[in-house]
């Protein structure tokens, strides 16, 4: 009961191909892909808006600053 030889996978491939149909395993195929696809996208932009907010954060903080200097001038 070790691996199986090429034979039990084409035997496997066959019966699914039967099964299911070229057209139905082709499209789901191109589902997978673009799923995968997105998933990189979203992993990939996640990172630019913890960049994006820390840049805002540290503008906020200079105007504030600014803020905090200007009224201790106008005192």
């Amino acid at each position: 009961m070790g691996s199986f030889s090429i034979w039990h996978w084409l035997v496997v491939l066959v019966i699914v191909l039967l099964v299911f149909g070229t057209k139905r395993l082709t499209s789901g195929a191109k589902d997978l892909g673009s799923a995968v696809k997105e998933f990189k996208k979203g992993m990939r932009d996640e990172d630019k808006p913890a960049a994006q907010l820390g840049d805002q954060s540290r503008d906020a903080q200079k105007s504030g600053d600014k803020q905090a200097e200007h009224d201790r001038d106008a005192r």
